[in-house]
């Protein structure tokens, strides 16, 4: 995931000065949709079992 510092944003102001809108290349917006879909991901398995490594290793023998 880029930081907000590495990101190539530009923003559209209204007459105050004040920010109203971002720009982004296409490249990051596609990874921060992909960024949001794996974080909703874990959060719905975040109340299913854990395995421990030693007991995933011991399965796949």
């Amino acid at each position: 995931m880029s930081s907000m510092k590495d990101m190539q944003l530009q923003f559209i102001t209204n007459e105050a000065g004040e920010k109203t809108a971002v720009i982004l290349p296409i490249n990051e917006f596609e990874q921060l949709l992909e960024d949001l879909e794996d974080l909703a991901a874990v959060a719905e398995r975040r109340n299913e079992p854990t395995v421990s490594h030693k007991e995933l290793e011991e399965r796949y023998r």
